[in-house]
């Protein structure tokens, strides 16, 4: 992606089904849970940059012993940053107790994040300060072992204000109005009634104290607690907690927005954002890593039962397409080919942009996530080729000569890198007029990889603000001379903030938006864009199941070519020779490549909670009347 966004957070929990002392006789180490959560995370670095987590819980511990740890980072390399810490505070041990290498149980006593429950998070900031205090996992302590709560998720909640006031009509006092405190604090709360309510209980039927702690952990029920907690909350969320005495759970949406892998067998339970980061790092086949059903929790006991069980009520399944465009790795088997499928979907529409001349045509991508559409698209060509050769023969027949054979058989797809990401540069300079032409650099071009007019057409998997398009890319590639230069998006059209995990809040940022306002002011049409503001005023404060999108109307009176035509228009630098046009993906065409994602409210506006329509609304109140800020 040309524009970087910052996006979705990623979760993975391991729960050890054997004792650490089985780990150490079958892997040579009792720190094997550690070490699969250093690659788990790892795995999933694509998600989170900001920072990271890790948590730990050993089991059945004796009062007095540590059995909780955690550590995060906001450091530039924050999961090697974490595992460093953890590295050394193993190795200092050991080396102060040589004799206990070969010893599990003092190595679990002793030693910190030795446990067999791990959950760890990598951290993309999309609200909030990048500080220490804003890096799951989260913790709430209690002396009361199961009340401990150790939270960590991939989400982000609409109405985090209902949710506060929630909180505070049940007589706490949250220490801070964000979702991520919020989520914990309501969690907590039915987890403290829940224990709470079982001690009165136990003690009835004439168990001392001592002796009720472990009937708790027995007959706690977490999906109870989770379906209270979660019964208001509107937003995308892949929830992952771990309580003192040992439980676990992962949550997922009822509409199936944030994304949730799980793994189990006689050794371990590992639940994940995304497959693929399950099936290298313990080895196992596609088919044997399962998806988490929208509205399910899995549940892993402290005795080692799991369990699926529905939480909340599964609505439409409307998963994040984006997903499968760009944010999860694409080495996962369906992801892989539908972007391929993506990119042979837009080739008819780029057939139409070169006017079928192939032959002077110059096919490339931009680094690198776009790179599997780009195969996708240029299969597409080479099958549209095979098909006009095998015309061309069959028309010429047998008189054909070995000349015009040669010549026909010639002609391919011309594959070119032209586009090539220069990683070491940084714009360290921060004065407008001279970042301008250092940003100009960022990408570097293959000089005499193109002729001069001829068509270049180079695909992105989206475009969202057009801003390096305009600064850096488009500028760059016209030094190569082409006559009509083709921009084609994997995506369609960004046209509408995500309020469920992704970092694109404010309306006024995407060149769509910025697009169909110069249609509106070109056509003299404003007065729908206060219209639009009025309907938006009016309804707000509103209750969210009464929102409707209204900014669905800014966009109703253009087509997606007319508004694609004018973003080519507005991104293209004044001084640029060649003509530039962009293609972006159709709707229907997204749908045909990812038929299980059909999450597109970026795209359509039609969002999959009622908090959403409250959320765009607010964004196109704070675009009208000038305020930076997200809305929610």
């Amino acid at each position: 992606m040309s524009d970087a966004i910052k996006h979705e957070c990623g979760i993975s929990l391991i729960r050890l089904m054997k004792p650490l002392e089985y780990y150490q006789e079958k892997y040579g180490s009792a720190f094997y849970g550690v070490n699969k959560m250093y690659l788990m995370m790892e795995k999933q670095h694509n998600r989170g940059q900001d920072g990271a987590g890790f948590a730990s819980i050993k089991m059945n511990m004796q009062p007095g012993e540590r059995y909780m740890s955690r550590v995060r980072s906001i450091e530039s390399q924050p999961i090697q940053d974490i595992f460093d810490i953890i590295n050394n505070r193993i190795n200092t041990a050991l080396k102060e107790n040589p004799e206990a290498k070969e010893d599990v149980a003092w190595q679990k006593k002793h030693i910190p994040y030795v446990g067999e429950l791990l959950l760890g998070h990598v951290r993309y900031g999309t609200f909030g300060k990048n500080s220490i205090e804003s890096v799951h996992p989260f913790l709430r302590q209690n002396n009361w072992m199961h009340r401990n709560l150790i939270v960590a998720g991939n989400f982000n909640m609409t109405n985090v204000k209902e949710l506060f006031d929630n909180l505070v009509q049940l007589g706490q006092h949250p220490k801070e109005l964000a979702d991520t405190i919020t989520v914990m604090e309501k969690i907590g709360h039915f987890l403290d009634d829940a224990v709470a309510k079982l001690y009165k209980q136990i003690k009835k039927e004439g168990y001392t104290k001592m002796e009720a702690s472990p009937l708790i952990a027995e007959r706690l029920k977490v999906s109870k607690i989770l379906r209270k907690s979660s019964k208001n909350w509107d937003g995308g969320y892949a929830m992952a907690g771990l309580l003192g005495h040992g439980d676990a759970f992962v949550l997922r949406d009822p509409s199936g927005i944030r994304p949730a892998y799980y793994y189990q067998d006689d050794e371990v339970v590992v639940v994940a954002s995304e497959r693929p980061a399950i099936q290298t790092v313990f080895n196992v086949a596609y088919d044997t890593v399962k998806e988490l059903p929208p509205g399910h929790a899995i549940i892993i006991k402290n005795d080692g039962r799991v369990a699926i069980e529905q939480i909340q009520e599964p609505r439409e399944r409307l998963a994040c397409s984006f997903e499968r465009i760009y944010f999860s790795r694409g080495s996962d088997k369906e992801i892989y080919q539908e972007r391929k499928e993506l990119g042979r979907l837009l080739f008819p529409q780029i057939l139409k942009a070169i006017d079928n001349d192939i032959k002077n045509t110059v096919f490339s991508y931009i680094p690198n996530t776009a790179e599997t559409s780009f195969l996708g698209m240029v299969r597409e060509a080479q099958n549209y080729l095979n098909k006009k050769k095998e015309e061309q023969i069959l028309a010429l027949g047998p008189s054909i000569s070995s000349e015009q054979l040669h010549e026909i058989l010639e002609v391919r797809p011309r594959i070119e890198k032209v586009a090539i990401k220069d990683a070491k540069l940084r714009t360290f300079i921060t004065q407008d007029s001279s970042r301008d032409d250092l940003v100009t650099h960022v990408y570097d071009i293959s000089y005499g990889s193109v002729n001069k007019g001829d068509y270049l057409a180079i695909i992105d998997d989206s475009i969202v603000r057009g801003t390096t398009l305009k600064k850096s890319i488009l500028r760059i590639l016209d030094r190569l001379h082409p006559g009509k230069i083709i921009v084609i998006s994997s995506a369609p059209q960004i046209r509408y903030p995500d309020c469920y995990g992704i970092d694109m809040a404010k309306l006024e940022d995407f060149i769509a938006f910025k697009a169909a306002l110069e249609l509106h002011k070109e056509q003299g049409s404003m007065e729908i864009v206060e219209n639009i503001y009025r309907k938006c005023k009016r309804e707000n404060g509103s209750s969210d199941a009464e929102a409707i999108n209204h900014v669905k109307e800014f966009y109703a009176p253009f087509s997606a070519e007319q508004i694609s035509s004018k973003i080519a228009e507005l991104l293209s630098p004044p001084d640029i020779n060649a003509e530039v046009q962009i293609i972006y993906q159709t709707i229907e065409n997204l749908h045909v490549a990812c038929p299980k994602n059909l999450g597109d409210w970026y795209f359509t506006g039609n969002y999959p909670t009622p908090g959403g329509n409250r959320v765009v609304n607010q964004a196109f109140i704070n675009f009208y009347e000038g305020k930076n800020q997200r809305a929610y």
